[in-house]
């Protein structure tokens, strides 16, 4: 008897009779094939008319082998975690997504406590489908939740489920056919260089220097509550560092970046005399040239911008389009200071 090896782990294949391997193919006899088991116990086989088959044969017990203990792993996966309520699973989530900042958690744990986990808590993992998922949508929709929220929360359980799904929890993807919330943000309402010139003066000095830092640099609101005269980086360049965060009230990195990391942006003319002026009439602490109100050793709380710009829209003493929000200064850098000269980024 001559056999033939493939593979290592494969097994072999040969024909028990006299003829020689070179005639095997012209050979009327069947092949067999001897092989170890997932047991690792000798197994042999006969009835094979042809070469490929005996060799397919080999090779369907080697991929089942090699498979096995993937499949063992899945199904103490499925076992663990599909019996696992809702609740107990998203906090074991949650106790993963580490890069998230603060203001990220609250709000995360704002749409767990008030729509997640009311709704589902309870709930088996192993039994979610698109129904239960198209079901939690309605739910909101009867509660009166606001499609942005609506939003919010079915993004963070798609996060939860597609996590699931890649445990190989469910063998069909829970949300596959599922539509969403229809939420549709209103589109930026961005001032014309006239409105802004007059707008930036309609408040008090904070005010102008939030107004000339956001649409001349196109910094976001609490950047700009953290702007320091140390981050003047050359008479054209200003270095964002960090900002406020409006969650917590302190110094943060900055949105999207890690600890360190900075943004160098343009610094027109117009934005640094504001600065400088600024600095020079109200002073600075460490650098910083705002601070809160009441106390100088806290940062600048961004509200008190807010609570300024609904008076402003109140007395009407200059024309704010509808729509008009803080945030379209820095709309206004976007879409215009890409392609007009920096002097004029500020209203200038």
């Amino acid at each position: 008897m001559v056999s033939r090896s493939l593979a290592r782990g494969m097994g072999t294949f040969f024909k028990d009779c006299e003829h020689p391997r070179s005639r095997w193919s012209k050979c009327p006899h069947l092949y067999k094939v001897r092989y170890r088991d997932g047991a690792g116990k000798q197994a042999e086989e006969s009835g094979f008319a042809t070469q490929d088959e005996a060799i397919q044969r080999l090779t369907d017990v080697y991929n089942a082998k090699k498979a096995a203990p993937r499949g063992r792993a899945k199904a103490e996966r499925v076992a663990k975690y599909g019996a696992m309520r809702f609740g107990a699973y998203a906090a074991e989530w949650k106790a993963g997504q580490r890069d998230l900042a603060p203001a990220s958690v609250r709000h995360l744990d704002s749409l767990l406590e008030h729509h997640l986990l009311p709704a589902l808590e309870s709930r088996r993992m192993s039994t979610f489908d698109h129904k239960v998922v198209d079901d939690f949508i309605r739910t909101m929709e009867r509660n009166g939740a606001g499609l942005a929220t609506q939003s919010n929360a079915f993004d963070k359980l798609k996060a939860i489920l597609l996590d699931a799904h890649r445990l190989g929890i469910h063998d069909d993807n829970p949300l596959a056919g599922v539509k969403p919330p229809q939420y549709d943000p209103k589109r930026a309402i961005i001032p014309s260089g006239a409105q802004l010139r007059q707008i930036r003066t309609a408040g008090d000095d904070t005010f102008l220097l939030f107004a000339d830092l956001m649409s001349g640099c196109g910094m976001r609101n609490g950047e700009a509550a953290a702007v320091n005269l140390h981050n003047i980086v050359a008479d054209d360049v200003y270095r964002i560092t960090e900002q406020v965060n409006q969650t917590t009230g302190q110094y943060d990195r900055l949105k999207h970046r890690k600890v360190g990391d900075y943004r160098d942006v343009p610094l027109p003319p117009r934005v640094k005399e504001t600065i400088e002026w600024y600095a020079d009439k109200h002073g600075t602490v460490n650098g910083y040239l705002l601070r809160h109100p009441k106390d100088a050793g806290r940062p600048f709380p961004c509200y008190l911008l807010q609570n300024q710009w609904q008076r402003i829209r109140r007395a009407g003493g200059v024309a704010t389009p509808d729509g008009m929000v803080i945030y379209s200064f820095r709309h206004f850098f976007a879409s215009n200071c890409l392609t007009e000269p920096l002097s004029s980024c500020a209203g200038g």
